[in-house]
């Protein structure tokens, strides 16, 4: 079993909740799990690698609650775009994607991820046009190296696109159904690394066809499910799934942007999560960023949503919600006539995009903070960058929150085995399947190369399409 020892280094533990700076700390890895945290640790007779961390800051892996990893050939499309526009040029081109697409596209969505120092994603995986494209996402994840939940998600599929747009009125067709059964008894993925999930939004759907279908998932063993919800724009199904006897602490919402406060107390007491996703919600209309509302914040987490559209660094998530808030709170004191206090803290912040993550997918007992038994996913910075520099000495946490981008993450490790070093990619493993084994290594730039042509292929297979057809087709389907 593989050894690895991080000496001497800035360490932001967790103790009760509480963020605790360990300074000269030493954290041992045993294969995937942390296996001793303390001072002048040693590997004895173990074979494995010592990692000088002097000057560097230990973080625990970060957790995004909400993306959808697929997307990756459509960046720089979508930046000017608000919600339903974003869905006909952004959501629905899952269509123009063949399996091999969707590989490359998860793929690049995983590493880049990997990259910006998450090490656990939810992913709703809304690309489901046939098990092909299912297996070539998981096999995406599973090579990557990341930790994933794949939410596999019902969607309205298009059958034809050129002036004119049809549809298969069949959601829930035969073959997804024989799908999940599959991909059930073969779960997890990746060296358990990649689990499976449910992603569902059709709540229009008949009462029974909903209770039937989560019957089912939680039967063949999934243990976490997730759905989009904006009020004024979607069905309210935080109150749905309580009507229906089906909501509890396995049902992780996104966005909850202008939730009501009774569903709000609805969300809490049946124990239940939420991500908030701070640039697409601000950009694409959905509402005020709830995340530090005082009745919902205990149970917020943090998602990247569409790397296609925005940075896929959960660090410029967490610093634009907190400041954002920041600024709200400020102006309704101003309001009021008082003086502005900052009110929303940095551990706090923190906390959103570590151990709040990881209750909100019921992992906080093996991710989201450094403890000893707990899986060996974390982020090592560099303290002396010109970025960071004062900053980590000072204030590690600050340093991270206020400070760092991912050019100061040296170094990735998920599941004890290392992903970035020297602040790059290291290569990656494909595999011949979801649970298969290494084929072939390749390189960040092999990949790159990889997605360019893909974009292009999908690109030449958008020509034709009538995207005001797109939008009169979400109206069908999305409502």
């Amino acid at each position: 079993m593989a050894f690895i020892l991080l000496e001497k280094g800035t360490i932001l533990a967790h103790q009760d909740g509480q963020v605790v700076v360990l300074k000269d700390h030493d954290v041992l890895i045993e294969g995937n799990r942390i296996k001793d945290i303390g001072k002048g640790l040693k590997l004895d007779s173990h074979e494995g690698r010592v990692i000088d961390c002097r000057d560097k800051i230990i973080s625990p892996g970060f957790i995004d609650t909400h993306h959808h990893l697929w997307q990756t050939q459509l960046k720089g499309k979508l930046g000017d775009l608000s919600f339903m526009h974003y869905m006909v040029a952004g959501n629905i081109q899952s269509f123009n994607y063949t399996p091999d697409d969707i590989f490359w596209g998860q793929l690049g969505g995983c590493l880049e991820s990997i990259n910006s120092g998450v090490t656990t994603v939810v992913d709703h995986a809304h690309m489901t046009y046939s098990p092909e494209h299912v297996t070539e996402a998981i096999r995406a994840s599973a090579s990557s190296g990341l930790r994933t939940f794949f939410c596999y998600t019902p969607i309205w599929r298009i059958k034809s696109w050129s002036s004119h747009l049809d549809y298969d009125d069949d959601l829930l067709p035969e073959w997804w159904y024989t799908t999940l059964e599959t991909l059930a008894k073969s779960a997890p993925f990746g060296s358990g690394r990649v689990q499976l999930g449910l992603g569902f939004d059709n709540f229009k759907l008949p009462r029974e066809t909903i209770k039937s279908l989560w019957a089912k998932c939680r039967a063949l063993g999934l243990k976490l499910f997730t759905t989009h919800f904006v009020a004024n724009y979607m069905t309210n199904s935080v109150n749905l799934l309580s009507e229906y006897g089906l909501l509890d602490k396995h049902i992780l919402f996104s966005h909850v942007n202008g939730i009501a406060e009774s569903d709000a107390q609805t969300l809490l007491k049946h124990g239940a999560y939420f991500s908030t996703a701070p640039e697409t919600e601000l950009q694409m209309g959905l509402g005020e960023i709830v995340a530090f509302r005082p009745d919902v914040k205990c149970n917020a987490s943090v998602g990247i949503d569409c790397h296609s559209n925005n940075s896929g660094d959960i660090l410029s998530q967490l610093r634009l919600g907190m400041q954002h808030a920041r600024g709200q709170e400020n102006q309704e004191a101003m309001k009021a006539g008082k003086y502005p206090a900052v009110q929303i803290q940095l551990e706090e912040v923190f906390n959103l995009g570590t151990i709040q993550g990881a209750k909100a997918v019921n992992m906080e007992d093996q991710i989201g903070s450094i403890e000893v038994g707990k899986l060996a996913d974390l982020v090592i910075f560099d303290g002396t960058s010109p970025n960071m520099a004062c900053a980590a000495e000072e204030n590690p946490v600050a340093a991270v929150l206020l400070h760092a981008n991912v050019g100061d993450i040296e170094m990735v490790i998920v599941d004890g085995v290392i992903r970035k070093e020297s602040n790059r990619l290291v290569d990656t493993g494909i595999l011949d399947g979801p649970n298969g084994q290494i084929t072939k290594s390749l390189s960040w730039r092999d990949v790159s190369n990889s997605l360019l042509k893909s974009r292009q292929m999908i690109i030449e297979r958008q020509e034709g399409q009538d995207l005001q057809e797109g939008m009169k087709f979400l109206y069908k389907t999305f409502g």
